[in-house]
C-alpha cells in the first residue's frame, strides 16, 4: 500500500524541481540601456578638449547585472567617427552579431545611425567591461560590466561589505584618433600617452589633477571587493595599494582559487577581482598603477596614476597618503609570479584530448618602404614601416562586408580559409631572427573549425624587431591557460608542464615576453571570432587572426539570424 504514496511523493518532488528551476529562470531580468556616443568637453592635465564619450560620461556607465540576465542596448552614434561597441569577455552564445568588433561581426555604426545590441550573460560571474572596437575610440569609450551571482545564489567567499570598480586607463592630451592617424601616415610608432588614469582621473602626481583624485572609502574591520580592470590602450600595468594585501578571487568573470599577493599585473583587456581588508591604521593610502614595459628600448609612458583608499574613521583627511613601492617597469619576474598563480577553484572541463592543434607565432615586424614613397611615410627604423603578424600573416580588415555577414550569407571574395596552422618557416623564434623573416604577408585569412572541435593553440612570442609581453584576447570564448614559459615552446619537454586539472579560465592571456602560452577551448559557439593582441597599436598593425566556427546540429547549436537593424557597410 506504500507504493502509491512514494509515486505521489516522487511526482510532487519532480513538480517542485520544475517550479524551482522555472523560478530561477523567471528571476532573470532584461536590462534596457541607451548609449549615446558623442563629443564631450573633458578637462585633464590643465587642458580641455572634445573627447568621444558615452552619455557624456568618462568613463562610461557601469552595467550591473546578474548571471542569467539579458541586455538590450541601443547605441546611437552622434560622433563624427564610425563606432562599434564590444562587450569584452561576454560569451555571446549564438549572438555573434552583438559581439561588436568592426568589420568582424558587423559593419560600423556610421555617424547619425544606431544599432541595438541584444545578448544574455550566461554562466559568467565577476567583472567584464565594454569598449569601442573601432580605431582608437576605446581610449575614452569604455565602462565596466559588473556581474553579480544569480538571484538567490551567493559568492564563493563571505559577502563583502563594499563593492568598488577601479578602471585603469590612458590619457592623451591630443585627440587619440589624430595620434593613431599620424602614426599610420608615418609608419612609425604612435606617441605614448601623457598620463594613466584611475576611473578617468590621473591623480595627485600630475598637474592640475589633485582636486579630482578618485577616493575609495574603507572602514576599519571590513572586507571590500575591488574589481580592477585594465582599460589602457597600449600598456600592461602594475597595481598596488600601500600597506594592503590583495586576496585574488576572480579574473575575467570566472572565480579562481584564492591567493594572496601585494601586487597585480594586468594586460589591457584583463580584469582581476580582489578582496582587501580594512586592517591597517585608519588613514589614507595611495592606490597606484604604473607601466610594466617589457619591450626593450621601446618608449613608454613612465608616469604613475593614483587614487586614495580613505578610511572613514581616519582622524584627518588632509594627511598625505602613504605611497606604495611599485615594481620596476621591467620587472618580468614579478609579472610572471603573478600570472602563474592563477588556478580554477576545482576540477575543470579542460579538454584532455585535442582535435585541432595550432602553433601561432605573434610579434612585430617591419615593411620595406614602398617604391617612390616619401621618406616621411617610412619613419620606422632603417626607413621602414612597422607591422605585426600571426604566423607571418598581417591581418587586413575587410571593408565592404563584415566577416560574419560574408560567412553567414556565403559571400565570396571577402576572406580566404588558408590561415596556416603553423608558421610557414620554422626558426629560432626568440633568438636572433634573420632579417629575411621580418616582413610578413598581408591578408584576410581565417581558420575554420567544426562545431565541437577541441582546440589547442600554442601561442609563441617572437623577438622580431623587439620581444614584449602581448595580451592575447579571444572573442566569443573563455579558454583554459594550461601552461606558459620562456624561450621557444618544445613539445617534447614542455607538454609535461601542462595543467589539465585546475588551469584558470580566461578571455585574455598574457603571452610572456620572449616566451609562449598554451590555451585550450571547445569550439561550441558558432560565428566569426577574432583573436588579437589587445595593445591597440598592434591590432592596427595586423597582430590578429580569425576563427570561423560552423553551426552544429539544430537550432541551439546554430547562429541566430542577423538583426534587422544590423549596420550596412
Amino acid at each position: 500500500m506504500a507504493q502509491p504514496t512514494s509515486i505521489v511523493s516522487l511526482m510532487f518532488l519532480t513538480i517542485l524541481l520544475i517550479f524551482s528551476s522555472l523560478a530561477c529562470f523567471t528571476n532573470a531580468k532584461t536590462h534596457y540601456h541607451g548609449f549615446v556616443v558623442q563629443a564631450t568637453k573633458v578637462t585633464r592635465l590643465c587642458k580641455t578638449r572634445n573627447s568621444i564619450t558615452v552619455n557624456g560620461q568618462f568613463p562610461g556607465p557601469t552595467l550591473e547585472v546578474n548571471n542569467g540576465d539579458s541586455l538590450v542596448i541601443k547605441v546611437i552614434n552622434k560622433a563624427k567617427y564610425n563606432v562599434t561597441i564590444h562587450w569584452h569577455g561576454v560569451r555571446q552564445i549564438r549572438t555573434a552579431w552583438a559581439d561588436g568588433p568592426e568589420f568582424i561581426t558587423q559593419c560600423p555604426i556610421r555617424p547619425g545611425q544606431s544599432y541595438t545590441y541584444k545578448f544574455t550573460i550566461s554562466g559568467q560571474e565577476g567583472t567584464l567591461w565594454w569598449h569601442a572596437h573601432s580605431s582608437w575610440l576605446r581610449a575614452t569609450v569604455y565602462g565596466a560590466i559588473v556581474i553579480h551571482p544569480k538571484q538567490g545564489d551567493s559568492y564563493p567567499f563571505p559577502k563583502p561589505n563594499r563593492d568598488s570598480v577601479i578602471m585603469l586607463g590612458e590619457w592623451w592630451n591630443a585627440n587619440p584618433i589624430d595620434v593613431i592617424n599620424e602614426a599610420r601616415r608615418t609608419g612609425g610608432a604612435p606617441n605614448v600617452s601623457d598620463a594613466y588614469t584611475i576611473n578617468g582621473q590621473p591623480g595627485d602626481l600630475y598637474n592640475c589633477s589633485s582636486k579630482d583624485t578618485i577616493k575609495v572609502p574603507m572602514s576599519s574591520g571590513e572586507t571590500n571587493l575591488v574589481r580592477v580592470i585594465n582599460a589602457a590602450l597600449n600598456q600592461q600595468l602594475f597595481f598596488k595599494i600601500a600597506n594592503h594585501k590583495f586576496t585574488v578571487v576572480g579574473a575575467d568573470a570566472s572565480y579562481v582559487k584564492p591567493f594572496t599577493t601585494s601586487v597585480l599585473m594586468l594586460g589591457p583587456g584583463q580584469t582581476t577581482d580582489v578582496l582587501i581588508k580594512g586592517d591597517q591604521t585608519p588613514g589614507r593610502y595611495y592606490m597606484a598603477a604604473r607601466a610594466y614595459a617589457s619591450a626593450q628600448g621601446a618608449p613608454f609612458d613612465n608616469t604613475t596614476t593614483t587614487a586614495i583608499l580613505e578610511y572613514t574613521t581616519a582622524k584627518s583627511n588632509s594627511s598625505k597618503p602613504v605611497m606604495p613601492t611599485l615594481p620596476p617597469f621591467n620587472d618580468t619576474n614579478t609579472a610572471t609570479a603573478f600570472t602563474t598563480s592563477f588556478r580554477s577553484p576545482g576540477k575543470t572541463l579542460v579538454p584532455k584530448t585535442v582535435d585541432e592543434n595550432l602553433f601561432i607565432t605573434a610579434g612585430l615586424g617591419i615593411n620595406k618602404c614602398p617604391p617612390k614613397a616619401k621618406a616621411s611615410t617610412c619613419q620606422a627604423p632603417n626607413n621602414t614601416r612597422f607591422t605585426a603578424s600571426m604566423n607571418n600573416v598581417s591581418f587586413v580588415l575587410p571593408s565592404n562586408f563584415s566577416l560574419l555577414q560574408a560567412h553567414h550569407n556565403g559571400i565570396p571574395g571577402v576572406f580566404t580559409t588558408d590561415f596556416p596552422a603553423k608558421p610557414p618557416v620554422t626558426f629560432d623564434y626568440t633568438g636572433n631572427v634573420s632579417r629575411s623573416l621580418w616582413q610578413p604577408t598581408r591578408g584576410t585569412k581565417v581558420y575554420k573549425l567544426k562545431y565541437g572541435d577541441k582546440v589547442q593553440v600554442v601561442l609563441q612570442g617572437t623577438s622580431i624587431f623587439t620581444a614584449e609581453n602581448h595580451p592575447i584576447h579571444l572573442h566569443g570564448y573563455d579558454f583554459y591557460v594550461v601552461a606558459e614559459g620562456f624561450g621557444n615552446f618544445n613539445p617534447k619537454t614542455d607538454t609535461s608542464k601542462f595543467n589539465l586539472v585546475d588551469p584558470p579560465l580566461r578571455n585574455t592571456v598574457s603571452l610572456p615576453v620572449n616566451g609562449w602560452a598554451v590555451i585550450r577551448f571547445v569550439a561550441d559557439n558558432p560565428g566569426t571570432w577574432i583573436m588579437h593582441c589587445h595593445l591597440d597599436v598592434h591590432i592596427g598593425w595586423g597582430l590578429a587572426m580569425v576563427f570561423v566556427v560552423d553551426n552544429g546540429v539544430g537550432l541551439m547549436e546554430s547562429l541566430q539570424q542577423p538583426p534587422k537593424d544590423l549596420p550596412r557597410c
